[in-house]
């Protein structure tokens, strides 16, 4: 006998996990299909950053000031410890080019509500006391935060359990198809066969693998991130660091062909943040090499010079391990959010590569309210599915 649900949500990830949760919220009758096992992809292989600094002025950068505010009621929504912290963030200015662009990206920022300056070197210091002379400005957020992805993950899952939602793993779909009745039907590779109104690929990196199931064609690739991890230190300084050389390029084309061949090559953007037990999180490549998730030599090297450079420091402290995940990448940077036009009742959310933990809450809102007809809490028209032309063929 078939069973049936209201919703089936492929993927169990931080984004699957959050819809699921707001979904049984709205008491939905929900099940949960993974390959392998809860937040053993991108999720789980990741650093913690709440980071609203790095968002472009418009919807992203509205999802994550949204996402902050759900974040700082969840640990007692959840009754779950999340480890949320809000330390503030800074991103380091080496030079006039990048000082000139982030000023103009720091203004329209704050014309979007985020609580963002740009400070001198002088007061840089003040916060990162032990950062290298070469550090001419930074822009400073007292906002920025972080949270441990792992607590997340477990809090929506058990809520989500508590409230009735089902879980098959490891189970892979290995068709899906939408019957005369209006149901879709997903058949998984251990033989069974479920039945629902509505699916949800939020199979993150594997999201265009999933797609095809459907007859639809999604723009995801994706894009490994190398990660190294000190041994417990005390603080480096008062606030998690970023670079801007990362965020400029993608803002400045010219930039971006003046930048050092191999960090172009590894996409390499530094991030620096430190968990509660007091490991610091090193980050990160940004490499288009397929489905391979092993750590290298040169992405490693690469990203531990980096954070050298602006902290000598740091040289005689330990790296006790590294690992890497896979972004889902989308073709234009945002996230696919809704309904497949022509696929009525197949529903993606996915694409948020970097910013899946960011946006966790507020995406799993989001959806939730889509599937029961309700008003959104922020208009993502410019999310669809449909806004690069999305193929579909028959399922």
């Amino acid at each position: 006998m078939k069973k049936v649900f209201d919703v089936i949500i492929i993927g169990a990830g931080i984004i699957g996990l959050s819809t699921a949760y707001y979904l049984t919220k709205k008491g939905k009758k929900v099940l949960m299909l993974e390959k392998k096992e809860i937040g053993s992809g991108s999720s789980g292989a990741c650093d913690d950053m709440i980071l609203l600094q790095s968002k472009k002025p418009g919807i992203l950068l509205q999802m994550a000031l949204e996402s902050f505010e759900m974040y700082k009621c969840l640990s007692e929504e959840l009754n779950t410890d999340l480890e949320f912290q809000t330390r503030g963030g800074m991103i380091l200015i080496e030079n006039q080019e990048q000082l000139k662009i982030m000023e103009d990206f720091v203004r329209k920022q704050r014309s979007y509500g985020l609580d963002v300056e740009l400070i001198d070197k002088r007061d840089v210091k003040k916060k990162q006391p032990l950062v290298n002379d070469r550090v001419i400005a930074s822009t400073y957020s007292p906002i920025d935060s972080q949270v441990n992805p792992l607590r997340v993950m477990k809090g929506f899952y058990m809520k989500s359990i508590e409230r009735g939602m089902e879980i098959d793993k490891p189970s892979s779909v290995t068709a899906l198809k939408k019957l005369s009745n209006g149901y879709w039907e997903v058949v998984t590779d251990n033989n069974k066969c479920y039945h629902a109104e509505v699916v949800i690929n939020a199979a993150g990196a594997w999201a265009a693998e999933v797609g095809k199931f459907a007859g639809v064609e999604i723009p995801i690739k994706p894009k490994k991130g190398q990660i190294a991890v000190t041994e417990q230190i005390p603080c480096v300084g008062e606030t998690n660091i970023w670079d801007a050389d990362y965020i400029v390029t993608k803002l400045d084309p010219v930039l971006a062909e003046k930048r050092d061949r191999i960090l172009a090559e590894l996409g390499i953007g530094l991030s620096f943040t430190q968990t509660l037990d007091g490991n610091y999180l090193i980050g990160g490549t940004r490499e288009f090499v397929g489905f391979d998730t092993k750590t290298t030599y040169q992405g490693i090297s690469n990203i531990l010079s980096q954070v050298l450079k602006f902290f000598p420091v740091l040289r005689n402290v330990h790296i006790i391990r590294t690992f890497a995940g896979l972004r889902p990448a989308s073709i234009d940077g945002k996230p696919f959010l809704g309904e497949v036009k022509d696929k009525e009742g197949f529903f993606i959310a996915a694409g948020h590569e970097g910013d899946g933990i960011a946006l966790a809450p507020i995406t799993g809102k989001i959806m939730a309210q889509m599937i029961c007809g309700e008003t959104l809490s922020l208009p993502v028209d410019e999310l669809s599915p449909d806004r690069l032309k999305t193929h579909c063929k028959p399922s």
